[in-house]
């Protein structure tokens, strides 16, 4: 994990020697960091809205063929490839930005061993005491509700029965509100702005989609 650590690790410091504030520094950093995961978050949105549009002639198919699989399979890889659809189009881009948040989340929980001394991380910001520390309420509830924000735009051209998307809904903003209350308050500002990001980033990515359903009911 070094190999994204580092640089990461050397990009925050770069950002804190210019600005001089580790808080504004974090947030500075947590904005660059995503910018420059766009394309990645956008190539994964499109891939999701075409797996959504042809679900419908997939479950048609697998009706038709429910009694020869091979024959099933056969059919829905022709329709894959008729619409330039890959069924693994939308994980690799999330594979590929998964060890990087875990390279941040890295960086920010250990920052010392990056080039911050003990002096830095300890200083306040806002109304935190100690970035260094937990944050026991503040942050974590703002962490808990930018991530249920996010969770909602994320979900806002998904399928809204769906599972899995009613507990990232509900379950994981509490789970993250629980984590924070634990993490160095630099972490959890991390998380909060990184939220924040993303639900603007969703709902601009999500805009096209919108108004090409409302246009089609």
């Amino acid at each position: 994990m070094n190999f994204l650590t580092q640089p990461l690790g050397a990009l925050l410091k770069i950002i804190f020697d210019v600005i001089g504030n580790y808080g504004i520094a974090i947030i500075v950093f947590t904005v660059l960091v995503k910018l420059a995961m766009v394309p990645l978050t956008m190539k994964q949105t499109k891939s999701m809205k075409k797996m959504q549009e042809i679900q419908p002639m997939i479950k048609e198919l697998q009706e038709q063929h429910k009694d020869d699989k091979e024959q099933m399979n056969i059919k829905v890889m022709e329709l894959y490839k008729e619409y330039n659809v890959s069924p693994f189009g939308g994980c690799l881009p999330l594979l590929i930005q998964f060890p990087i948040i875990i390279g941040l989340f890295t960086v920010l929980r250990e920052p010392m061993d990056y080039g911050f001394t003990l002096e830095v991380i300890q200083a306040g910001f806002l109304w935190i005491p100690n970035l260094a520390e937990a944050d026991p309420w503040i942050l974590p509830l703002l962490a808990g509700l930018t991530t249920y924000l996010s969770s909602i735009s994320m979900a806002a051209t998904g399928n809204k029965k769906d599972p899995t998307q009613v507990i990232m809904k509900y379950f994981f903003p509490i789970m993250i509100f629980w984590w924070g209350r634990s993490f160095p308050a630099g972490l959890t500002l991390y998380w909060v702005i990184s939220n924040l990001f993303q639900a603007g980033q969703q709902i601009v990515i999500n805009k096209p989609y919108l108004k090409q359903r409302e246009g089609s009911s």
